[in-house]
């Protein structure tokens, strides 16, 4: 395997010593149960796949990103009783990406963005509180999962371990994940009152009253290739989203 330069964990100080790069990226994801066929490490898995993935088409036209190692960690308050869920509470990121931002800043990087990729995780109030400090950085937030409608490559886009979630990890890990058969059918119960169902209101749902299995979405439907055309949209737009970031003037940002 050839050295990504993009890559910090696989690079080297030669390089990095010798690179003016404009953005730094942090993929951010989870430890948590996926349906009986999916790896606990799924979500951390996209979300590194599709920020290296970005980073390398945006860097072949020839903006420099760097991809920081991945945080395998997130919040799942909803799964402290499913065994070997890992959960970090919302406190402990804001402390952590404060030291991570720390480092950044210490460099002539002045765009950060965090790749998100577990629906448990919400920066915003911790950009916020975390951008009034490092004022001279840019700071955002992706969602991978809201970046191109799924409904656009799947049948039946369901939010956890289904035919989405399956139908990448087929393509990021195939050899992680088990022969559909061994899947349940990842079918939830949903809150009874009306404002949660509508989601004008939220609630977080307790994950062993919703599933059997911890999946929700039946991954029956799940390709390879569904993965690979879903995948391919994604990191094209969050690379492009890496290329202007980096041109844009961080006092003009407004139109």
């Amino acid at each position: 395997m050839s050295i990504r330069p993009y890559v910090l964990a696989e690079t080297n100080w030669k390089t990095v010593k010798a690179t003016d790069y404009d953005v730094a990226v942090l993929p951010w994801g989870s430890t948590e149960a996926h349906n009986y066929h999916l790896p606990f490490g799924t979500d951390t898995m996209q979300a590194g796949y599709i920020a290296t993935e970005a980073a390398r088409k945006a860097w072949e036209r020839g903006t420099r990103v760097v991809v920081l190692p991945a945080v395998p960690y997130g919040v799942n308050t909803g799964q402290l009783d499913i065994k070997l869920d890992m959960n970090v509470f919302p406190s402990t990121q804001a402390a952590f990406l404060h030291d991570i931002l720390d480092a950044v800043s210490r460099t002539s990087i002045r765009r950060f963005i965090v790749l998100n990729g577990h629906g448990g995780n919400n920066f915003r109030q911790i950009i916020r509180e975390l951008g009034a400090k490092f004022t001279s950085m840019f700071i955002c937030q992706i969602d991978f999962f809201r970046v191109a409608d799924p409904k656009e490559f799947f049948e039946r886009p369901e939010d956890h371990a289904g035919e989405m979630e399956t139908s990448v990890m087929m393509k990021i890990a195939p050899e992680l994940v088990l022969p559909l058969e061994e899947a349940a059918d990842g079918s939830a119960k949903t809150f009874k009152l009306t404002g949660l169902k509508e989601g004008w209101a939220w609630a977080e749902r307790h994950w062993q009253s919703v599933t059997e299995s911890t999946g929700v979405g039946d991954p029956a439907l799940a390709t390879r290739e569904k993965g690979e055309r879903y995948l391919d949209v994604i990191t094209t737009k969050v690379a492009r989203f890496y290329e202007e970031l980096a041109a844009a003037d961080l006092n003009a940002l407004y139109e």
